[in-house]
């Protein structure tokens, strides 16, 4: 009798509470939308925290519309088709104004600036997102304001970076922002402490389960001359830096860069043998960029050509050693 009883009140709790909640084609827990880089999920809201962050989904129909909380400004790539910028726009923000042949479609969507606070999609009446077949392998970019592609049109959607991965076919992410340092100072963040942080500001760490990289692109110590770090200083905190994205990245190949400016090269050389991990590995970037041809100002940030140029150089580097 008594377990006749505990089941007539389960079967009655599942009827008053219904089954689980499903996510609707378009909400932003949609497991169609696949967010790429690191960003910070609710039920209601997603929110990249690095530059070059973007989601990736299809759908059916043919229209397309993005929800915004506030002005923001993005990129919109339907169908493989170029990043389309969409300014200061907010509310609900038609990507499609000419309506799409009948069919299936790709987007993906890339945030630059403002409330970048994505709420979900609309789709035609009847329409349903389709999970994109995106690549298995990641590269992720690490730097400062050369990696997040400062003072191009595009910013990291310019970067050489996002160039590559879009070129190699695989998912890509810029933990990367202008004035960062390797080593911590006064007037400069440090990429040693801030990498494993969440977001660019902060100190919540990342959760490195939610993806692994395959290769980690490192590119580093171009500010950190101006703010007094000594060569042994700056040595030895990219030993330790590299060893701690070893300990994340257990199995990624790691990419040393030399600085463009030729910035403690010698110090980033002796880190990379110090480590002494044959997956981790210096790039000699030597001729690679031309003055004048290949930058937008005297400080040594590329222009898009320049960036282009990185990315072509890098490709052959980088492909091979991720199974390309």
């Amino acid at each position: 009798m008594f377990r006749f009883v505990l089941v007539i009140a389960v079967v009655l709790a599942g009827f008053l509470t219904g089954p689980p909640a499903v996510a609707a084609p378009g909400d932003v827990s949609d497991p169609n939308i696949i967010y790429v880089g690191r960003w910070t999920n609710t039920a209601t809201t997603a929110v990249p925290n690095w530059t070059g962050t973007y989601f990736s989904t299809r759908f059916t129909g043919t229209t397309v519309k993005v929800k915004a909380r506030d002005a923001v400004n993005f990129y919109a790539s339907i169908d493989g088709g170029p990043d389309v910028f969409f300014a200061g726009v907010r509310g609900t923000v038609n990507l499609t104004p000419q309506p799409l042949p009948a069919g299936t479609h790709s987007l993906r969507v890339s945030y630059r600036s403002g409330d970048t606070v994505f709420l979900g999609l609309v789709l035609d009446a009847g329409a349903t997102t389709v999970r994109p077949a995106l690549s298995t392998k990641l590269v992720e970019f690490v730097g400062d304001s050369i990696t997040a592609g400062a003072l191009t049109d595009k910013l990291a959607v310019s970067a050489y970076g996002w160039v590559l991965g879009e070129r190699l076919g695989v998912r890509h992410t810029q933990i990367a922002r202008s004035g960062y340092c390797l080593v911590a100072q006064s007037g400069c963040v440090g990429q040693r402490t801030q990498f494993f942080q969440q977001a660019s500001t902060g100190t919540a760490a990342w959760d490195f389960s939610r993806y692994q990289a395959s290769a980690v692109v490192i590119n580093l110590g171009t500010n950190d001359i101006g703010h007094s770090v000594t060569g042994a200083t700056f040595q030895s905190t990219y030993v330790d830096f590299l060893r701690a994205v070893r300990a994340k990245y257990p199995s990624a190949v790691i990419f040393v860069m030399e600085t463009f400016k030729k910035r403690y090269v010698t110090e980033t050389q002796a880190a990379v043998r110090t480590v002494n991990d044959g997956n981790v590995r210096y790039i000699n970037t030597e001729g690679w960029l031309t003055v004048g041809a290949d930058y937008e100002d005297t400080d040594g940030h590329p222009n898009e050509t320049g960036h282009a140029k990185i990315a072509d150089r890098l490709a052959p580097i980088i492909g091979p050693a991720i199974g390309l």
